[in-house]
């Protein structure tokens, strides 16, 4: 059982609570999360593919980074912490923060801020969170959203669209 901890916050994403991740998941419950694109120098933008052992769309395309935020943690910590992690690097000096989604059942009642940053690799992938990593044409990357490519996660696309409609 996952006993991480994570904030339980109202529709201002205010906290009011924290709760254990499942808990939280189970009850659908707001609470927050962070989104990482990481491009190279080229503009290509790297995606992960989740390891199948994850609880939630296992073997999908998916942000370059992204994970819950912690009970009492801030999002720029958390995305800080959440490359580092996920793929093994330092982003603190060239993260960007880019925009932030509102909670909706397709999101996972998440708060999602989404952050952008450059870094040409290599990567150490965590083995336990992606099954493998791959730069991409940000051309063919608009391409697959637009055919809602099933391979996909659902919030890679809307988080996509967003960043898309904003450049």
């Amino acid at each position: 059982m996952n006993y991480e901890l994570l904030s339980v916050v109202d529709e201002n994403d205010q906290v009011f609570d924290t709760l254990p991740r499942h808990v939280v998941h189970a009850s659908g419950l707001r609470h927050r999360a962070v989104h990482i694109l990481v491009f190279n120098q080229q503009g290509h933008l790297f995606l992960q593919k989740r390891s199948m052992k994850k609880d939630f769309n296992k073997g999908l395309w998916d942000t370059s980074a992204a994970g819950h935020v912690d009970a009492g943690e801030q999002y720029t910590v958390s995305a800080i912490r959440e490359v580092e992690e996920e793929l093994g690097i330092n982003i603190e000096n060239s993260l960007q923060a880019l925009f932030k989604l509102s909670p909706i059942p397709q999101l996972g009642m998440e708060f999602i801020h989404v952050y952008q940053c450059m870094h040409n690799g290599p990567f150490k992938l965590n083995n336990d969170e992606i099954d493998e990593g791959q730069w991409f044409l940000t051309g063919t990357i608009s391409e697959r959203v637009l055919n809602n490519d099933p391979t996909l996660t659902e919030t890679f696309k809307t988080i996509w669209r967003q960043f898309i409609s904003n450049s």
